[in-house]
């Protein structure tokens, strides 16, 4: 008989939104979506943990052949010493397969289409994670229409609780 090892109950909680970007879903049409990692340093990573962040007024584009993430603000680590303190919104590589890169460098250069950071989370593994989706901008019109659908939703759940 051989003798298994029990797996310790991870202390890391899985799949935890770290900072989701809301306003994306209401000025984007999703496309396609994307999983990265990030590059990140320990004191930014332990802000992560305490779910201090800020992805609505970041970007993701192209820089030297890769993607990298810009304007993500991700505060200082207060129990740090300030000599291992990061840049609160410094430009941070995305961690893609090749192949990916390729397709989202393709689709923003030709097709004219945007990248856009969905939300930030830690996997079932304890990583950081950055959910990116290939995007359309809306039009005016397709802005209005959506908020139609979502009132007219909000209207009918109403009524039925009313009824019910």
């Amino acid at each position: 008989m051989s003798k298994k090892k029990d797996k310790k109950p991870s202390m890391i909680s899985t799949d935890k939104v770290v900072a989701d970007n809301r306003k994306a879903r209401f000025d984007y049409e999703f496309i396609e979506e994307f999983e990265a990692g990030i590059m990140l340093k320990g004191t930014e990573v332990k802000s992560l943990r305490l779910g201090h962040c800020n992805i609505v007024e970041s970007y993701v584009g192209p820089k030297d052949g890769e993607i990298w993430i810009f304007n993500l603000n991700i505060p200082e680590y207060q129990q740090a010493s300030p000599k291992l303190q990061h840049e609160p919104a410094r430009p941070r590589k995305l961690l893609l397969h090749k192949r990916e890169i390729d397709k989202l460098l393709g689709s923003v250069s030709r097709q004219g289409m945007t990248l856009v950071a969905k939300k930030i989370y830690f996997d079932s593994r304890g990583r950081v994670k950055l959910q990116i989706a290939l995007a359309k901008g809306k039009k005016l019109h397709d802005k209005r229409e959506t908020e139609k659908k979502r009132d007219w939703s909000k209207q009918k759940q109403r009524l039925l609780r009313e009824k019910g």
